[in-house]
């Protein structure tokens, strides 16, 4: 029997993209010895997206669609479809067709070989804005100086993952998962391989810069308690400098000179107001995050779906 390919896709709002990568997709597994399926998950959109899924459900009997009560974001989504996915090997990708379905050949020949995990590193496009390339950058090195997961510049969520993987990774509760960071943490045998991007079919991109520090907040709080222990070397760095102005206040009242400085003063209060509130910023984040936690409310809540076996 051949073994079968579950491929994941995340839409928010990808009407003119479907059709497309659901035909590039079936032209690549029309040669290959495997069964496949499609599970796109509907973000929540507000376009017709999931108009054409139900309509391509209707005709396909191996495309399956997850719809959400509302958006709940990007990583839910992913989530959904690999809690939900049957195949004994799971590929993600996004629906806009930056991710080449044609890379699929490349990744189960590696999986063949015995990799449980095959991900993808983007190399830079240099027809992307100046923008874009380096938010993206510094998004990498930001998560990466923070956290204790080394991510390499350029990964995202266009990956294969093998059963194994998947259910690995469905034992992980995070009220908030950032995959690909998680993928990193769960070890396996893990391989990569480059691309270079395709250009957005249809439609504008979800990740603008604020999302992407959103994003980078969530993979560095998800991943690591590193920033609480670099709030406390602050402390002691600036505790131990404020030190050197004690024998300036000394020799002041020594010789009799009174002690000046008003402007600086105030400068130096404000701060270091300014940095306990970013200490406290970074404690509250953290304390935010665990008491979501506990609430153990779910990540994402299915509003309609085509497969059989979810109540």
């Amino acid at each position: 029997m051949n073994k079968l390919v579950s491929i994941v896709i995340p839409a928010h709002n990808e009407e003119e993209n479907i059709i497309v990568i659901v035909d590039r997709i079936e032209k690549v597994f029309e040669p290959l010895n495997y069964n496949f399926e499609i599970l796109v998950v509907d973000d929540g959109g507000t376009d017709k997206t999931l108009s054409v899924i139900k309509d391509l459900a209707k005709i396909k009997s191996n495309f399956f669609y997850i719809e959400f009560s509302r958006n709940f974001g990007h990583q839910p989504a992913l989530k959904a479809g690999l809690d939900y996915a049957k195949g004994d090997c799971v590929i993600s990708l996004d629906a806009d067709l930056q991710h080449p379905p044609e890379l699929f050949i490349q990744m189960l020949t590696k999986w063949e070989e015995g990799y449980e995990v095959v991900y993808t590193r983007r190399l830079e496009d240099k027809k992307q804005s100046f923008k874009k390339r380096k938010s993206s950058t510094y998004f990498y090195k930001l998560l990466n100086s923070l956290s204790d997961v080394e991510l390499e510049s350029g990964t995202a969520d266009f990956r294969l993952l093998d059963r194994i993987a998947v259910n690995a990774f469905k034992d992980f509760t995070e009220n908030e998962p950032f995959i690909r960071g998680l993928v990193k943490l769960l070890g396996f045998k893990q391989y990569a391989i480059d691309y270079i991007p395709d250009q957005r079919f249809a439609g504008a991109s979800k990740y603008n810069l604020s999302k992407m520090k959103k994003l980078a907040i969530q993979g560095v709080t998800s991943l690591s308690i590193k920033p609480l222990h670099t709030a406390i070397y602050l402390g002691f760095f600036f505790s131990l400098l404020s030190l050197l102005y004690i024998p300036y206040i000394l020799y002041s009242f020594y010789i009799g000179k009174e002690v000046s400085g008003w402007a600086s003063l105030i400068s130096t209060v404000a701060f270091f107001g300014g940095l306990q509130l970013i200490i406290l910023g970074i404690i509250g984040i953290y304390i935010g995050k665990m008491f979501l936690q506990t609430k153990n409310r779910p990540n994402y809540i299915i509003r309609s779906t085509n497969i059989k076996d979810i109540s």
